[in-house]
């Protein structure tokens, strides 16, 4: 049996240099090096309908087929970038009309639930822990956070992506009744 490598799309065909169509909302993955985290983030922005999937290529789990699996179709559904540089690449979609928001732990300005979802966005996650790297929090337009309870600050990676992918998209959990 043979394995083909899977195939990254082109930022330059998903985000027209000419500027984002409304609606746009790109996910920037920086440093999630667990595979089965990025397979279960493939998922829900697929179901998301995120743009694509932007990722570095040091520093960060490739789509294998373990990442496929997990995904359950996510890695066909929505395309994934590999990018060298993503401050540069967050630059260059900044100078597209996309706006950059970061999500942080520390040093906020403002909450991921009131945030206006209205133009453009490239939604930007870092790594457990360390979160995003210095150079990305910089390259990013405003940063936001989504505070849990003091015994339970955050949340695992994959979680806090489809949360912050349903707020993106202006989906509002409704109290079970």
């Amino acid at each position: 049996m043979r394995v083909t490598p899977f195939r990254y799309a082109d930022l330059d065909s998903l985000v027209p240099v000419q500027g984002a169509r409304p609606g746009t909302l790109v996910l920037v993955l920086d440093s999630i090096t667990d595979p089965r985290n990025l397979g279960a983030i493939l998922r829900s922005a697929a179901f998301f309908e995120a743009t694509c999937v932007v990722l570095p290529t040091d520093r960060a789990a490739e789509v294998t087929p373990l990442v496929e699996r997990i995904a359950e179709g996510g890695s066909a559904a929505v395309p994934v970038v590999q990018v060298v540089n993503l401050s540069r690449t967050l630059q260059s979609l900044r100078d597209r009309g996309v706006q950059c928001v970061g999500t942080v732990l520390d040093g906020a300005e403002g909450d991921l639930r009131r945030h206006p979802w209205t133009s453009a966005t490239a939604l930007v996650l870092g790594a457990e822990g360390p979160g995003i790297r210095p150079l990305v929090r910089k390259s990013c337009d405003v940063l936001l956070s989504l505070a849990g309870p003091e015994a339970m600050p955050s949340l695992n990676v994959s979680a806090f992506a489809t949360l912050a992918l349903a707020l993106a998209r202006g989906v509002t959990p409704t109290p079970a009744s």
